[in-house]
């Protein structure tokens, strides 16, 4: 018997194919972020705190953390799971810094989805690996 597509479901593809087009380099799940998205980052980081929009995180932590990249971060999906309106993403990351050095990461990832949009995210990813490199390299102006 057939299961009806449910809200988690939507969601996960939602999420899913946000996640693919980061990968191929054609897009990402930041345009999956309402303009008044808030997204936590979790941890002692300098950068751990919320930020109450979508531009907001863009321009404090998502521009000038590709500006130290030399080539750009891809991410590897360990697992997607989705209960009531939350998603979380489970994925792997790798990049190659302006200085050469690789730049690897475990993130865990919680969006809760409104009307195909995240409205709130909760990041988890290895501080000091993150502050080592973000400190480490200076932004390409």
């Amino acid at each position: 018997m057939a299961r009806d597509f449910t809200k988690e479901d939507s969601n996960k593809v939602l999420v899913q194919a946000s996640f693919d087009r980061w990968k191929s380099g054609t897009g990402g799940p930041f345009e999956l972020l309402a303009p008044d998205a808030e997204w936590t980052i979790v941890g002692s980081s300098p950068l751990a705190k919320t930020y109450h929009s979508r531009q907001e995180f863009i321009d404090a932590v998502i521009e000038p953390f590709n500006a130290r990249m030399s080539k750009p971060l891809v991410p590897t999906v360990r697992g997607i799971y989705a209960d009531g309106d939350m998603v979380v993403i489970l994925f792997d990351a790798e990049a190659t810094v302006r200085d050469g050095k690789p730049y690897r990461n475990t993130y865990t990832w919680y969006f809760e989805m409104k009307d195909t949009k995240v409205v709130k995210a909760i990041a988890f990813f290895d501080n000091r690996d993150f502050d080592e490199f973000w400190n480490r390299v200076s932004p390409k102006s």
